[in-house]
């Protein structure tokens, strides 16, 4: 008698708490996004996170264009609770190069937080917790049936292996990112949905 396989996650409930400038991100076609990249904000918590989010890094200019920010569109938090902070079908600026395909979940951790650059401090020591992953595996598999080019994931570290001078000492070089680093469960979350990790 053949096993039952297990039910999938309930699709979470999704905060929706728009950024200040969300509206003036670009605008795309849903089945422009082919790519979710897995963060981790390497900062202490959520309101942190959200602080850095609403910050304008690029002016507005007289197109109409810029005066946004730096952000992911879904950040999940330790306690598996999900935000949208930008809608997918906006471009977000999350990782360099891929933000015109890509949507960005962020989950809540620290990281190397606060000293990114240390070379003396460059593990990534906080695991996620099981409802953060659960929370991230049901929200891949809500995209996959809302995305219909849905088709790749990678994490923030693939995508961007920059070196810069280390904080510490300028002699070194330390990756500029390496999240979501090695304590995220690639195996559990691969096996749970139907996206290939990005050939690179």
């Amino acid at each position: 008698m053949p096993t039952e396989s297990p039910p999938p996650p309930a699709s979470p409930e999704i905060r929706v708490e728009p950024l200040p400038y969300e509206a003036r991100l670009q605008s795309r076609p849903l089945a422009q996004v082919d790519l979710v990249v897995v963060h981790c904000t390497e900062l202490p918590d959520l309101a942190t996170a959200r602080d850095y989010g609403e910050r304008v890094l690029y002016e507005p200019r007289a197109d109409g264009s810029g005066g946004t920010g730096n952000s992911g569109h879904f950040y999940i938090d330790r306690d598996g609770g999900v935000y949208r902070w930008v809608a997918p079908d906006r471009v977000a600026h999350h990782v360099r190069g891929y933000n015109e395909r890509s949507v960005g979940i962020e989950l809540v951790n620290r990281g190397r937080y606060p000293d990114w650059l240390d070379s003396r401090r460059q593990t990534l020591e906080e695991p996620y917790t099981d409802a953060q992953v659960a929370a991230l595996v049901a929200l891949l598999q809500r995209l996959q049936a809302e995305l219909p080019a849905l088709r790749f994931i990678a994490g923030h570290e693939d995508l961007d292996t920059v070196e810069v001078a280390a904080s510490d000492d300028a002699s070194l070089q330390v990756r500029r990112k390496r999240d979501p680093g090695p304590r995220f469960p690639w195996p559990q979350v691969l096996a749970a949905i139907k996206l290939a990790r990005i050939p690179l």
